[in-house]
C-alpha cells in the first residue's frame, strides 16, 4: 500500500498566523515552495497560504505585505491528511476539495506537504489525468 507519507514532499515548514506576508514570502523563497500551512499558536493547521494569495489578496489590493498577517488570509477550513493514509485516501481528499497542495501530519506533526508535482512523480499518466479533471473542473451554474 502507498502511502501519503511514501510521496509526501518531507521538509515542509509551518508559518505562525501572526508572521508578515513579507516573511512568508522570503520563507517560500528559501525553501523553493509556492505554499506554506499556517499554524495558530498551538501549531494546529489553520490554513495554507499561497504566493498567489499574497499577490492576489494583498499586493494587487494595494495592502502592505510588511503590515498583512498570514493570518489574516487564512479562510475556510484547512485540509489535511494523515501520514499512514492510503493514496487512494490523498486523492480523495484532494478531489472533492479541489485542492492542489495537501499537508500531511502525523501525530499533531506537519511531516510533509504532498503537492501536484509529487502526484506526478508517483501516479500513472491515467490517475494524474482523473484527479487534474476532477481537481481543475469547472463549475457550471444555470
Amino acid at each position: 500500500m502507498t502511502t501519503a507519507g511514501d510521496i509526501m514532499h518531507r521538509g515542509a515548514q509551518w508559518i505562525p498566523a501572526h508572521e508578515t506576508l513579507d516573511r512568508a514570502a522570503q520563507l517560500m523563497r528559501e525553501l523553493n515552495v509556492g505554499a506554506l500551512p499556517i499554524s495558530d499558536d498551538d501549531e494546529r493547521l489553520c490554513g495554507i497560504l499561497t504566493d498567489r494569495d499574497i499577490v492576489v489578496g494583498c499586493v494587487a489590493m494595494g495592502h502592505d505585505p510588511a503590515r498583512v498577517t498570514a493570518g489574516d488570509l487564512a479562510k475556510g477550513t484547512p485540509r489535511w491528511i494523515e501520514a499512514d493514509a492510503d493514496i487512494d485516501d490523498v486523492l480523495r481528499e484532494m478531489q472533492t476539495h479541489r485542492i492542489r497542495r495537501l499537508p500531511v501530519i502525523d501525530g499533531k506533526r506537519l511531516v510533509g506537504m504532498i503537492s501536484e508535482a509529487d502526484l506526478a512523480r508517483h501516479l500513472t499518466e491515467h490517475q494524474m489525468a482523473t484527479w487534474a479533471g476532477n481537481v481543475y473542473a469547472r463549475t457550471t451554474t444555470g
